[in-house]
């Protein structure tokens, strides 16, 4: 497994807007949809097949099955090109998303625009928007990776929403998140 950290875009920095579909529903979900009316949004880059992800979805559920009651929204997106990684497509995801459980809406990317605007390099990715949708945070879960024997806590995620949700200020001195990088189409890569 190659390990790829996120990139840490500046904080303050606008939520890009985004529309997408949601395979496991059929709807299109904006950002909008996501964000209204909450104290903080998390927007996830993550895909099916990923170890990274793999390993810590059960505290991605249960960081959002305890925090969206507080008015903090939650989306996941895949960004994956689906030509090289046939497993990250729709029907797939679709299945996944009803197979873990996800309780926020799990979009696809087809065209890797909305990666692109977020500055997405891996899976997973996270960033959480303030209620003005300004980045208050870009990070990583939590120190647990696939294999080095520290347990999932979200600490690093939960700690930055109960700093926003309190009011008072996020450290900006946040380590970056790791994974896999998001399998992008030729001519789609980043760069820096």
């Amino acid at each position: 497994m190659a390990l790829t950290p996120s990139r840490m875009v500046p904080l303050g920095s606008a939520a890009p807007d985004f529309e997408l579909p949601e395979p496991r529903t059929g709807a299109v979900v904006n950002l909008d949809d996501v964000a209204r009316g909450k104290r903080a949004t998390v927007v996830m880059f993550i895909c099916n097949h990923c170890p990274y992800v793999v390993h810590v979805n059960p505290e991605l559920i249960r960081v959002a099955t305890e925090y969206g009651p507080r008015e903090v929204g939650f989306v996941a997106i895949s960004s994956n090109d689906v030509g090289s990684h046939p497993q990250d497509g729709p029907e797939r995801m679709a299945r996944h998303a009803a197979d873990v459980g996800y309780p926020f809406p799990y979009l696809y990317d087809e065209d890797q625009s909305v990666a692109r605007a977020y500055d997405a390099r891996c899976t997973p990715d996270l960033f959480v928007y303030d209620g003005r949708r300004r980045l208050a945070y870009r990070g990583q879960l939590d120190g647990s990776r696939p294999g080095n024997g520290v347990p999932l806590s979200g600490t690093d995620l939960r700690n930055a929403l109960d700093a926003l949700l309190a009011g008072k200020p996020i450290p900006t001195d946040q380590r970056p998140s790791a994974g896999c990088n998001i399998k992008w189409r030729a001519g789609n890569e980043p760069r820096d």
